[in-house]
């Protein structure tokens, strides 16, 4: 009787103890994980505009597709299923897309030929003098260089205090093993899907909203922002 009691005791204590122990385990092993660097800061802020589509207080992707967008349709489209589907339903996220103001005709073609009865209230076409256009794009940090048609396959992640993201680091673990120099991932090709699926749409903008919820939560660790120092230490 006496041994039963017991064992009754004990199970009743695991039961107890079980579900704290869990909470305290998933607690302490708060996921980690590093920010998306800050690559640039100080971005241009958009001209005025009809729309007065900003770029302060926004996580936006930012694209520029000249006076010729319908030459871009194929970089439009895979931005569109890649990027815009997958985040549309995120606070503030936007993508804006920059354009001359010779370019509306086409770029209300290119809208047409890729909204597909989607939800597009979050991809804002912005008209701008071309200087504007430089301005902005002048104002980014990229490998890649405007065509003489304002454009380019490439679009770029500025966050809400207008500070560009990338990565400033973009080697493999095999390139980090055997200490092949840094370079980094400032922008990101929209023809190349891979990039686009994988780098961008999976972990970067995935990381750049967890940063901002974490914001929101109080949960946001800034000694997370350790490894870009060190980063940009050893750049100098």
């Amino acid at each position: 009787m006496e041994i039963s009691k017991r064992k009754r005791y004990i199970i009743l204590s695991i039961l107890f103890f079980l579900p704290v122990a869990f909470i305290i385990i998933m607690l302490l092993s708060k996921e980690n994980y590093n920010p998306l660097d800050v690559v640039k800061e100080n971005i241009s802020e958009l001209p005025a505009n009809r729309d007065s589509i900003q770029l302060k207080d926004h996580i936006t992707v930012l694209s520029f597709l000249g006076e010729k967008p319908m030459n871009n349709s194929i970089a439009a489209l895979n931005l569109k299923e890649l990027v815009y589907d997958r985040n549309k339903g995120f606070k503030t996220f936007q993508v804006v897309v920059m354009l001359p103001h010779e370019a509306k005709q086409e770029a209300e073609e290119l809208l047409t030929e890729i909204k597909s009865y989607e939800d597009l209230r979050f991809w804002h076409m912005v008209y701008a003098d071309d200087s504007e256009i430089e301005r902005v794009f002048n104002s980014l940090k990229s490998d890649v260089k405007l065509d003489n048609n304002l454009a380019c396959n490439s679009v770029f992640i500025v966050d809400k205090d207008l500070k560009q993201r990338g990565r400033l680091d973009d080697r493999t673990d095999k390139q980090i093993e055997n200490e092949e120099p840094i370079y980094g991932l400032y922008d990101y090709d929209c023809i190349q899907v891979a990039e686009l699926k994988n780098k961008m749409a999976a972990e970067d903008m995935r990381v750049l909203f967890k940063e901002y919820r974490d914001k929101r939560k109080g949960d946001f660790d800034e000694s997370n922002k350790r490894r870009e120092n060190d980063i940009k230490q050893s750049d100098e």
